[in-house]
């Protein structure tokens, strides 16, 4: 999927865990089908995960990563992963790695689930609890969505020229240049930063368990309204926007964040990683679709 990704048998996975957490040494290992773009995943036993980045990270990122992952499985509403040791980079393979406890249910779907009125109540009612806690002074870090809206002009550029075959670029640039100059929607709140359906998980149709809390922290309140854009129909976005009162400015970011992150995933997985691309082409349909939305153009 990505230039340079870091390769990692199941067996060098099994010495690596074996040799920096010889507890586990002897409890069942298997690797972990996923859509995932950023780790390889392995479970450990019943109640452990490790996760090996694709590209490489410092120690110092990973620490940092469960340092937010703690406080944001301490707030969620239901389970999230808890950090439990990291890994250092060696010759069998250069990048520290982590091991976390593993939380059960099923991926949510953009297909499956866009009519679940209780999964949509649950989805607004963990944006809501992330927003009610403290900031204390907080404010976006700079690094991905979740700040200014024309920081990622460059970008929506670039996924406008190579989606021209996916969808229909030029209302894709209007809806964009409606969207990105929108005012801001209030001060930073707490974010997960990254609620697309693959990291909600759901079991008869309540959300369970939230994955990849690592990115945690203070960002636009509209950034966590991806979720309604990526899972739902209309009638259960509308389910979220009342639940959380989003006023209109609020909603439109939203839209935005989910156009800037959709964007990409379409033509960028278009042939590595066909679910997360089906992902961001059934978001921008749903974008492309809305009422409200194609009023501004």
């Amino acid at each position: 999927m990505h230039e340079g990704e870091l390769e990692l048998t199941d067996g060098t996975a099994g010495r690596l865990i074996a040799r920096r957490f010889p507890e586990f040494a002897l409890m069942p290992l298997r690797r972990v089908p996923t859509v995932g773009t950023v780790n390889t995943i392995f479970r450990i036993g019943d109640d452990l995960a490790a996760r090996f980045p694709l590209t490489g990270e410092a120690e110092a990122a990973l620490t940092a990563e469960a340092d937010a992952m703690s406080a944001f499985a301490a707030v969620c509403p239901v389970a999230a992963p808890r950090p439990v040791g990291i890994g250092v980079a060696s010759s069998a393979y250069p990048s520290a790695w982590s091991v976390q406890t593993w939380v059960p249910g099923e991926t949510a779907h953009h297909d499956r689930h866009e009519a679940s009125e209780s999964l949509a109540f649950d989805v607004a009612g963990l944006i809501a609890s992330l927003r009610a806690m403290d900031a204390r002074g907080r404010v976006f870090d700079g690094h991905g969505r979740g700040g200014v809206l024309t920081d990622h002009d460059e970008w929506i550029a670039l996924c406008v020229e190579r989606s021209g075959h996916l969808l229909d670029a030029a209302r894709v640039r209007t809806l964009w240049d409606a969207l990105r100059s929108l005012p801001s929607a209030g001060p930073d709140v707490m974010s997960h930063r990254d609620l697309t359906p693959f990291n909600l998980l759901v079991s008869e149709d309540r959300l369970v368990g939230v994955l990849d809390g690592g990115g945690f922290g203070a960002a636009d309140p509209a950034l966590d309204l991806v979720a309604a854009w990526h899972l739902f129909d209309v009638p259960r976005r509308r389910v979220v926007r009342d639940r959380l009162g989003s006023g209109d400015v609020e909603w439109m970011r939203g839209a935005a964040w989910a156009l800037q992150q959709a964007m990409g995933l379409g033509w960028y997985y278009e042939d590595s990683n066909p679910a997360m691309s089906d992902l961001g082409l059934s978001t921008m349909r749903r974008l492309l679709d809305d009422a409200e939305l194609s009023s501004l153009g």
